[in-house]
């Protein structure tokens, strides 16, 4: 039962740490467009995407280490060594893609658009990162 729940912990806050940034997508489209004023709505929407991708992912990781813990994959399981390798590569990614660049935006003289088309490079690269994970943790294939 302890499993069971962890596993849907594990499983809830994984979506949480994801789905924010689809999200993301539209809204660059319309920080391209926004006035000063309408920009700094949309940069509060990337700064709550970014907290609630952290905490869901620090949620993540312990359920993880849990789940690793009482379940059966030791820890030299291939897709389990390489989610980590990436889960730490996605971390120092997001501390460094995200609030530096959104702080770039009050900065006088700035260019908003080469700001706004890193933070979609940004995005689209964490992205990935994130369903890399997923792919790893549903498929679970034994790589070597």
């Amino acid at each position: 039962m302890l499993y069971k729940a962890l596993l849907y912990i594990h499983v809830t806050s994984a979506v949480l740490s994801i789905g924010p940034f689809f999200l993301l997508f539209s809204t660059i489209k319309k920080l391209r467009q926004a006035d000063e004023q309408t920009e700094q709505a949309y940069l509060d929407t990337f700064r709550f995407a970014v907290y609630l991708a952290k905490h869901a992912g620090h949620v993540l990781v312990v359920a993880g280490i849990l789940l690793a813990v009482l379940g059966s994959w030791p820890w030299t399981t291939p897709w389990l060594l390489l989610t980590i390798i990436i889960l730490v590569a996605s971390l120092l990614f997001l501390a460094r893609a995200f609030s530096p660049t959104i702080r770039k935006f009050g900065t006088p003289g700035a260019d908003r658009q080469q700001l706004v088309d890193k933070l979609l490079r940004a995005v689209w690269i964490y992205v990935v990162l994130l369903l890399t994970m997923l792919w790893l943790m549903v498929t679970k294939p034994m790589l070597w």
